[in-house]
């Protein structure tokens, strides 16, 4: 500031006698004070401090008056003096910045996956988050995302809202590396414009407050007197034809989920496209359950997973697959597409809906394998952390709802496959063997099949397979 007075004092009072250069810088520094304060400067702060640096050197190393009389009729000096002006008023707007803030997005989803709901806020405003701390959960139609802070620091604000809909790198949130004077700063610029939109809804509610009573109004006394006034009752009592409907506060109305709306439209999809039919057998589990409780310990052991029957009724399916491929096949338009690879799913229910992870390659993997695959997948299935890719796919569905204590059921098939097997609780039955009555654990299972591709020769088949091989385990040993 003190170069400044210099230079002003000089050119005002026309130092040296230059009475062109005096008018330049008048020009100059009346032009400069009337765009000073102007934003376009803003920008060029970087470029105009480096030439302010730069003239107050010159002016040190060669003097006042040489420096005029060298410099005055070109603008360099003209690009100098705005600079004076400038320079502390951009560090004063960029300083709110000092403490940084980052916005939380939506991350990618999947191919599949174009939007989701914002299901719920993990964390409020004010909150303290780490690095990759989840702040917020997404629901889609499948799996339930995430949202992670991308820094350590303070939740300024949300910027959505609980249920709306969001597609991926939507802002969410704001984070802020810091809460202090900055954060208070942003705050207080944003008021008045948080209290546009309220003057905004002001607005328009004086509109809708008198014209419309009066007219409304105006019209029933005339008609009330001309109706004929209701019979009196003849009896005590509601009348029998009106209906007992309960009332209104015993009841709950509840937004469907993503996982529900989609759920609920894929298997309504499947009774629409398919030629669904079910065909039943039944099967004799002593042999099964015996092998399991002989060589449990010892499986548990070697392997770290217990020995459970899903993975017997998963080989059988397999084996049943591979001898009656069509069941594995699909009908894309006019066409049949086999697969020579087998990828089970396994419907697993969770709190939030139906979820089916995927085995995939499952007829290269032995019963640790399967077994170890099945709790893995389950376990992130029931945390709501399994993703979309280890539920896509799949040529074939294995639904237990013996789990549940289900005697019997109908399963729907999962799109695009073309059947599917449903397993049902284990219940001790007499049972004929050797011409003797005994008492058997007997499981009832059933295949639902898509009748377009599969005829009930291949269907019947293939329920039998499992059964030989569920009934004697030594059948895989053999492939008999």
């Amino acid at each position: 500031m003190v170069i400044w007075s210099i230079v002003r004092r000089k050119v005002v009072n026309g130092g040296n006698g230059n009475s062109s250069a005096s008018s330049i810088v008048g020009q100059s520094w009346k032009s400069t004070r009337a765009t000073a304060s102007q934003p376009r400067y803003y920008g060029a702060l970087a470029k105009e401090t480096s030439l302010v640096a730069r003239g107050s050197q010159m002016l040190n190393s060669v003097g006042l008056p040489s420096y005029l009389a060298s410099h005055l009729s070109s603008k360099a000096m003209r690009v100098t003096v705005p600079c004076l002006q400038t320079f502390n008023t951009g560090i004063r707007l960029f300083s709110s910045d000092n403490g940084g803030s980052v916005d939380a997005l939506v991350p990618f989803m999947g191919e599949s996956i174009t939007d989701g709901t914002l299901a719920t806020f993990l964390k409020k405003p004010g909150d303290r988050v780490e690095a990759d701390e989840p702040i917020a959960q997404i629901e889609t139609d499948k799996v339930t995302i995430d949202v992670a802070s991308p820094i350590a620091g303070t939740i300024e604000k949300f910027v959505a809202k609980e249920g709306d809909t969001v597609e991926p790198g939507f802002k969410i949130a704001v984070i802020s590396k810091s809460s202090g004077p900055a954060t208070q700063v942003e705050e207080s610029e944003k008021k008045p414009e948080e209290t546009k939109p309220e003057e905004i809804e002001d607005k328009p509610k004086p509109v809708a407050e008198a014209p419309a009573s009066p007219k409304v109004e105006t019209s029933p006394p005339k008609e009330k007197p001309r109706a004929p006034p209701p019979p009196p009752p003849t009896s005590s009592g509601p009348s029998p034809r009106d209906p007992q409907l309960p009332p209104k506060d015993r009841e709950r109305r509840v937004p469907m989920t993503r996982l529900r709306k989609r759920v609920a439209t894929r298997l309504k999809d499947s009774q629409n496209t398919f030629a669904l039919l079910t065909t039943f057998n039944e099967v004799d589990m002593t042999n099964l359950m015996k092998l399991r409780s002989e060589y449990k310990d010892a499986f548990l052991e070697k392997h770290g997973v217990k020995l459970g029957l899903m993975s017997g009724f998963i080989k059988g399916a397999i084996s049943a697959l591979q001898n009656q491929p069509v069941v594995n096949a699909v009908i894309d338009g006019e066409d049949i597409i086999y697969r020579d690879y087998v990828d089970i799913s396994i419907a697993v229910g969770t709190p939030k809906g139906l979820v089916v992870p995927v085995l995939r390659n499952v007829e290269e993997m032995n019963f640790a394998e399967i077994e170890k695959e099945i709790n893995k997948l389950a376990k992130k299935a029931t945390a709501g952390t399994i993703s979309i890719d280890e539920m896509a796919g799949g040529t074939f569905t294995i639904s237990n709802g013996g789990v549940y204590g289900s005697l019997l059921s109908t399963p729907i098939i999962n799109p695009p496959q073309s059947a599917i097997l449903g397993m049902h609780s284990i219940v001790n039955r007499p049972m004929v063997v050797g011409g003797e009555v005994l008492s058997r654990p007997m499981m009832f299972i059933a295949l639902t099949y898509d009748h377009r591709l599969i005829d009930g020769r291949e269907a019947v088949l293939f329920l039998r397979r499992i059964k030989d091989v569920v009934e004697d385990p030594r059948r895989l040993l053999l492939d008999i």
